[in-house]
């Protein structure tokens, strides 16, 4: 019985005949909406505080086993899984090539019993109930947790001559059992990936000690503040209580205490604001507030939650942890910039607005511009075929946006980002000695930085995309290669990153010449 099919109930009624569907039909309409609520109400995991909560443990003998203690876990379907009995779980290093992961999961199980048959009609037979069971298992791929729920895993090496409990449980080494990845259901909470999880546990953990240090040793009061809603995430991370509908929300309050340590010190302590390093942290401040402005986890076309924004937000995270942390100990005066740039008439400004594909053929200050080239970014087809690369980055992460250009129309699209280095790819169909158009779809949430061009080695010049639009986001940022620099028929393009603590992002290339 499928929710999406409309829930009946049974009706009884004077005379109504029931038979066994009737009957089965009455208990699934329990079972499937008491599945619809743990679903919706408590996610999929362990339920913390039931029994022993299904923990995994070292036997405390010099052998390949675990005992596996009782507890209560709900898989992705919305089935309670019970365990209420202590099992043990022996492992056997035949059974697998190692060295590799295994994973210990508990999986719902149905097991039909209580069989009668009636001896005055052989043909009314049948089980009476069907037992709900709880089964430990052992795998040597990820969990899916629409079947199954992870409760332990262990790194088996071939030298392994027992399992352990882990020393450092934030740290597990070889042949420990790691829980790390085990996913918690509750009340308030649900379900969200455990790499995610411990990645945000650890950021908390760094980035409250640096603000602490922040405020105790360089004096920004803000910067306690900032501490303290990381120590109240963190508090709600191991309650139970943090689930994809209220992790953006709990971050955008991080990222608005953070900000007013950024003003703090701008306002108050032009030492700090001088070092090296602020530039970088306020970078990382304000793209960090800007991912989780939308308050909620992006969705795919099924409606399922995305977590690629989670993973994208914690990335930009990750990048400000080191700047954060040099900023309470290292000073060093911030590099300067020479500007230049091609003339771009007013014609071609209004094409960064222009929302979808571009067309064919553009006109622009009264003459035509055919397109000759395109690049798809993460479409590895396109990328091979314009020897697309990345080179030298700091760092570089992909993304997904779901954004509106400045007409209002919204467009999806993937792809990439990187702080320093320099990207190059070429250019096919080129006419030589005539000028090209370069259009590059950004996310003009992040301006505000300087591009270096170069054609066939030779320095074309910089391109400046100065400001941003944190609400209509999406822009074609051209840049002009004039004739004299477009020597072949295909073009080696390079484009570095120039201004510090900025990141460059792109998600489609297109390329035009006036033929």
């Amino acid at each position: 019985m499928a929710e999406d099919q409309g829930f009946k109930r049974i009706n009884f009624f004077k005379g109504f005949v029931t038979t066994t569907k009737d009957w089965n039909d009455a208990e699934m309409y329990h079972v499937e909406k008491h599945k619809l609520h743990n679903r919706c109400f408590h996610g999929a995991g362990m339920v913390p505080g039931y029994k022993q909560e299904l923990k995994v443990r070292a036997r405390g003998r010099a052998d390949m086993s675990v005992e596996v203690a009782p507890g209560y876990a709900i898989d992705g379907q919305g089935n309670d899984i019970i365990l209420y009995e202590t099992e043990i779980k022996a492992i056997n290093k035949g059974d697998f090539k190692l060295p590799l992961t295994i994973y210990f999961v508990v999986k719902y199980v149905e097991e039909f019993t209580d069989f009668i048959s009636y001896k005055e009609n052989l043909d009314f037979k049948g089980h009476r109930r069907i037992q709900e069971k709880a089964a430990i298992e052992i795998s040597i791929t990820e969990p899916d947790i629409s079947r199954e729920v992870e409760i332990a895993r262990v790194y088996l090496t071939e030298d392994a001559k027992k399992i352990t409990d882990a020393k450092d449980p934030l740290e597990p080494g070889p042949n420990e059992i790691d829980l790390r990845y085990v996913p918690r259901a509750g009340v308030v909470g649900g379900y969200l990936p455990m790499e995610l999880i411990n990645r945000l546990r650890k950021l908390i953990a760094t980035q409250r000690d640096s603000y602490y240090r922040m405020a105790r040793d360089k004096k920004v009061l803000a910067a306690n503040s900032a501490a303290l809603g990381m120590m109240t995430v963190d508090m709600l991370l191991e309650s139970g209580t943090v689930g994809p509908q209220n992790i953006m929300p709990l971050l955008s309050n991080i990222g608005d205490l953070e900000w007013d340590t950024v003003n703090e010190i701008e306002a108050t302590k032009p030492t700090l604001k001088a070092m090296k390093d602020f530039g970088q942290f306020k970078h990382s401040v304000e793209v960090f507030r800007d991912l989780v402005d939308e308050k909620s986890l992006a969705v795919d076309e099924n409606e399922l939650i995305n977590f690629d924004s989670l993973d994208q937000v914690l990335a930009v995270k990750e990048k400000g942890t080191v700047s954060l942390a040099s900023l309470v100990g290292e000073e060093i005066a911030p590099a300067v910039l020479e500007n230049e740039e091609s003339a771009i008439s007013q014609e071609w400004t209004k094409v960064k607005e222009w929302s979808g594909d571009l067309p064919e053929v553009v006109s622009i200050d009264g003459q035509e511009w055919t397109l000759i080239d395109t690049i798809d970014v993460l479409n590895k087809d396109s990328e091979v075929a314009h020897a697309f690369q990345i080179n030298e980055a700091r760092d570089s992460w992909r993304a997904r946006q779901r954004i509106r250009y400045p007409d209002g129309v919204t467009v999806e699209d993937v792809g990439i980002a990187h702080e320093g280095g320099y990207t190059s790819f070429e250019i096919h169909n080129v006419t030589p000695n005539r000028p090209v158009m370069l259009l590059r779809r950004m996310d003009y949430a992040r301006g505000d930085f300087e591009i270096e061009y170069y054609a066939n080695e030779m320095r074309v010049g910089i391109s400046q995309c100065a400001g941003s639009d944190k609400r209509f986001r999406w822009r074609n940022w051209p840049f002009l290669i004039p004739a004299e620099f477009v020597t072949s028929e295909v073009l080696k393009v390079t484009q570095k990153a120039l201004t510090a603590a900025r990141d460059i992002n792109m998600y489609r290339f297109w390329f035009y010449q006036a033929l």
